[in-house]
């Protein structure tokens, strides 16, 4: 796997040390232990150390993903109780330094506890969501690509160009022949987009990325659930939020889509949108949505690991366009 030399040398780490001690410094902390690199990828790298306050982090991105600091000072400034609050932040280089945020759902909720969990804690990322629609223009303002309805044809455009030159240097023939299907979608795709943008719902963020694994929440506290890792982040429909969310939750239960389970968290999160539409109304934008959102789940992941991008991910953007035939 390919990652950016620059987070591999000692005098990067060096920089972003003096940056976590200056940030902890501003809130009355201090390091008790070494900096260490506890994750390095393609699009960030994790810093980690130990405090008299306990554990932090400090995450770098790459330049592709580095409006996740500006956004998550806009979160933090719009809806505090549902992201941590940042020690550090510089937009600049792209770091952000974050206290510890307890708990993972999904390590806290595992198995048959996990859907009743997610009930509870999923309409509060719907209701931030709602908070959020008047400051999704702002938000775009910061970096965050627009994954809007009306600008989805274009974005599927986008994700076939950069599929068509994964393949022209190792596709297969069946391959091939499968893009030119998913290319044969191009006049359905934007009349599906043209329907969404008429559809209940008002733009918004989408985390992109939401599963239990970037949730912060025990139990006993679920009221108080916060969550991370924005870095996958676009403005988008709102609903195109579940296409991550209940396919972890399938593959976690080993169950359909169609499951009850499965249902009633959809259910859930659709909840506090009911004053937009009917139930069934918000059902099918929902499945709308989350289709729409598999081009743009094909290009979030470009943007991650770059051009020319390493072996190890290459040919994920192929795979969630795949998705759209419903072969993948």
């Amino acid at each position: 796997m390919t990652t950016p030399v620059i987070w591999e040398g000692p005098s990067w780490l060096e920089a972003a040390t003096g940056f976590m001690d200056q940030a902890l410094r501003h809130h009355g902390r201090e390091r008790t232990g070494p900096v260490t690199r506890s994750r390095v990828r393609p699009w960030s790298a994790l810093l980690e150390a130990t405090t008299t306050s306990g554990r932090v982090w400090l995450k770098a991105s790459s330049i592709h993903t580095a409006f996740e600091v500006g956004l998550y000072a806009q979160l933090h400034t719009l809806s505090p109780e549902r992201v941590l609050e940042p020690l550090g932040l510089d937009t600049d280089r792209g770091w952000i330094v974050l206290p510890d945020g307890g708990t993972l759902l999904g390590n806290a909720c595992p198995g048959d506890d996990l859907p009743g969990a997610l009930e509870r804690v999923v309409p509060l990322y719907a209701e931030l969501q709602l908070g959020l629609m008047p400051h999704a223009r702002a938000l775009v303002s910061l970096g965050v690509t627009d994954m809007t309805p009306l600008v989805m044809p274009e974005r599927f455009r986008e994700a076939l160009a950069a599929v068509r030159a994964f393949l022209e240097r190792t596709g297969s023939p069946d391959e091939w022949a499968e893009f030119r299907a998913i290319t044969a979608l191009e006049p359905s795709f934007s009349a599906r987009c043209a329907e969404l943008a008429q559809a209940p719902g008002l733009a918004s963020l989408d985390h992109n990325d939401l599963h239990p694994w970037n949730i912060f929440a025990t139990p006993r506290e679920l009221e108080a659930a916060r969550f991370f890792d924005w870095g996958d982040s676009v403005v988008a429909h709102p609903f195109a939020s579940l296409l991550v969310l209940l396919r972890t939750l399938q593959n976690t239960l080993e169950a359909p889509a169609d499951d009850a389970r499965v249902l009633r968290v959809r259910d859930a999160y659709l909840e506090p949108f009911e004053a937009l539409g009917s139930r069934r109304e918000l059902i099918e934008t929902a499945e709308l949505a989350c289709w729409v959102a598999r081009a743009a789940r094909a290009l979030t992941w470009q943007r991650a690991i770059g051009d020319p991008a390493p072996d190890d991910y290459a040919g994920i953007p192929f795979g969630r366009l795949r998705e759209l035939l419903g072969t993948d």
